[in-house]
């Protein structure tokens, strides 16, 4: 028996029962495929009934059923039938192209005007991508800090993983004759686990494991984009700001002129695609999922898991995983019915009502994630003058690019995001590229 072919048969041998509620495509860190993570605050995901949101930004990472988000965000929110004028934002790996690409054809099938075709369009801004001369501007800013690897002590994932992978190869080798496991092994082989099923679906991989191997599978990975990317890394939230400046520059203003000096108004919906290790720093930023109240939680532990912890990586890095802040209007007497908006300008809320109260809530992979301390408006959600606050408190965690990566002397670095409101022309000589999209309206 040849031992690819052992490997196989084995399967049927070590084939382990979970408990009914018990998923391990929800415990797989970065290879699980998309799911609503659940609430581990008690607060529903549905928007307050007196509210309506008027306005949204998300930051993305690449993977399938992009498509589907893209319908899904445009049911969700009903902000425009359509215009050429819908943007997003895409670092340049092919991968996050696409995701950015299907999930705009996806919302573009959504609206669809036969008789019309170009106001059905949507154009996918492409910025470089992992490069060290677009700073801050960028969907990719850590590569451009060089302090940031400094802070990155991922490698504390490796230490705790010493601590299980030896006893599952162990356990596995009992099974098999002329093949030996060894640590490496184990880790591919749950990698399988998430990577096969996104694929075609095929979750054999996943029954080798019992309940504790994969929590413990689960945990490793949160040590490793929680000291490599997240909150454990001292320059996370630097590079993170960044973008949550810009996208509380554009909460902020209700008006339809570009911001900045720039030449572009976004959408409501501000969509931005990247990789799985862009998002943890936005989480830094935010300074949620890392609390100093809970000195036995955070900084998180590299001997045992701790359940009491938020940080948790299927929750936010899985394919498609995203982190999204809403703005809300609110009326306080009756449910708003409608979001007017006009192509190129941003929405003024729902009946375009100038009264109405305006509220940020943020959301990670669907469940709604209060802000410390500013979570007093209707589910959760933040009231925009005390969250531009908060954001201001946050620059002195995070601090000025520039300075905190040590880039003072160098030529053109900035510490600003202006990606959303400076979009060049296609035949601009300039780093990013507008590529238009194909009419969606067969779709």
């Amino acid at each position: 028996m040849t031992s690819l072919t052992a490997l196989f048969a084995f399967l049927s041998l070590v084939t382990l029962a979970y408990s009914t509620d018990f998923n391990p495509l929800h415990h797989s860190g970065p290879a699980s495929p998309y799911f609503n993570a659940p609430s581990q605050f008690g607060v529903p995901p549905s928007t307050p009934a007196q509210c309506k949101v008027d306005q949204a930004a998300y930051i993305v990472r690449h993977g399938s059923e992009a498509f589907d988000l893209g319908m899904e965000l445009r049911k969700r929110y009903r902000f425009t039938k359509g215009g050429d004028n819908f943007t997003v934002w895409s670092a340049g790996q092919q991968r996050v192209v696409d995701t950015a690409t299907y999930f705009t054809l996806g919302y573009l099938s959504q609206g669809n005007y036969l008789s019309a075709p170009g106001t059905n369009r949507g154009q996918v801004v492409t910025t470089p991508d992992s490069v060290n001369f677009t700073f801050a501007d960028s969907l990719t800013p850590s590569t451009a800090c060089p302090l940031y690897s400094q802070g990155d002590t991922s490698a504390k994932a490796t230490t705790f993983r010493g601590t299980y992978q030896g006893n599952i190869a162990n356990r596995l080798n009992k099974f098999l004759d002329g093949l030996a496991l060894d640590a490496t092994d184990i880790g591919v082989m749950q990698d399988l686990c998430g990577f096969q099923a996104e694929v075609d679906g095929d979750t054999r991989f996943c029954d080798i494991f019992d309940e504790s191997e994969w929590l413990d599978y689960e945990y490793a990975h949160d040590l490793n984009y929680y000291y490599g990317s997240g909150p454990g890394n001292p320059f996370s939230a630097t590079v993170g700001y960044p973008w949550l400046k810009a996208i509380t520059e554009l909460f902020s203003s209700d008006s339809n002129r570009t911001q900045g000096g720039g030449n572009f108004v976004p959408p409501p919906l501000i969509m931005s695609f990247t990789h799985d290790n862009n998002l943890p720093p936005i989480v830094s930023a935010l300074g949620v999922w890392n609390s100093s109240a809970l000195p036995d939680v955070y900084p998180l532990s590299t001997v045992r898991a701790n359940p009491d912890r938020t940080f948790r990586s299927s929750f936010l890095v899985s394919f498609r995983g995203y982190i999204a802040l809403e703005r809300m209007s609110c009326d306080a007497h009756e449910p708003p019915t409608s979001v007017t908006h006009t192509s190129g300008q941003v929405a003024l809320g729902p009946g375009a009502s100038a009264s109405a109260q305006k509220y940020v809530r943020l959301r990670i992979n669907n469940a709604v994630v209060p802000l410390p301390g500013c979570a007093t408006g209707p589910g959760a959600s933040c009231s925009l003058a005390a969250f531009e606050n908060y954001v201001r408190s946050r620059a002195e965690v995070a601090g000025d690019f520039v300075a905190r990566c040590g880039l003072q002397d160098v030529k053109n670095a900035t510490n600003t995001l202006d990606i959303f409101t400076n979009v060049p022309s296609e035949l601009a000589q300039s780093t990013v590229l507008v590529v238009p999209l194909p009419y969606a309206g067969l779709l």
